[in-house]
């Protein structure tokens, strides 16, 4: 009788036949049946146990012993890498409680997003286009470029499956665990600098901090857009590999 293959197996199948190295987004309807093919993965179809998310949080997935924990604060995001190609990266991030991923992009790719297990705050953004760009006053004359609110809620599992595109769907996003939780994350094509596709770090400043300077058009509420400045990589960003324990994948 063959052996039933796993649900990370058959999602790893679906990459296979959906993405390509050249970064051209799939057909709406390919996406949606990977979303949906997500939409049934948890926590212990890739190893993870939903039942006690203490053991994932900072070392718990380690197996460090309770002498060896050190404080909340000071334990790091977790980073399971499942599988990479050049069409595709399948992996996990394991989050302590108020660990922040802090906002950056995704040039040119297609990523789908979806919580394991615990609380996730999102902010995203999408860029205004053509271009909106100002350089800031001051010493620094750094230059922010405008941005418009695509997401801003807190994602709870189980949840729907989080889509983000090259130009809609919150290409720029920030993530924040308000509980212990882990996200499995499916980008397409991955981050490849040669490529062009560099992960870039932003800042982002209310609409009336720079709208004096060269008051620009916008449709809707303040509220929904603001200026992200270029950042270099935060030095708090406490990350860490781990070993994915899920079930393995024939290539």
């Amino acid at each position: 009788m063959a052996k039933k293959s796993s649900s990370i197996q058959a999602l790893y199948d679906l990459c296979r036949k959906t993405f390509s190295p050249s970064g051209t987004p799939p057909p709406s309807q390919a996406i949606n049946k990977l979303s949906s093919l997500l939409d049934t993965i948890g926590p212990a179809d890739v190893g993870l146990r939903e039942d006690n998310p203490e053991d994932d949080r900072g070392h718990g997935i380690f197996g460090l012993n309770g002498f060896n924990r050190i404080a909340r604060w000071a334990q790091p995001i977790t980073y399971l890498d499942i599988f990479e190609c050049n069409s595709f990266t399948m992996c996990i991030f394991c989050f302590p409680t108020s660990s922040v991923i802090p906002l950056h992009d995704h040039p040119g790719m297609t990523v789908l997003s979806k919580v394991l297990y615990g609380s996730l705050h999102v902010k995203a953004y999408d860029w205004v286009e053509p271009a909106r760009i100002q350089k800031g006053k001051g010493s620094g004359y750094f230059t922010v470029r405008l941005a418009k609110l695509a997401m801003d809620k807190v994602l709870t599992a189980p949840v729907e499956t989080s889509i983000l595109y090259p130009k809609s769907g919150g290409n720029l996003h920030c993530f924040t665990a308000l509980t212990p939780c882990a996200v499995l994350d499916i980008l397409a094509p991955p981050y490849q600098e040669a490529a062009g596709r560099k992960c870039t770090y932003y800042h982002d400043y209310p609409y009336s901090s720079f709208s004096a300077v060269n008051e620009a058009e916008i449709s809707g509420k303040e509220e929904e857009y603001a200026w992200l400045a270029e950042i270099e990589t935060p030095d708090d960003l406490y990350m860490r590999q781990g070993v994915y324990a899920g079930p393995a994948i024939q290539v």
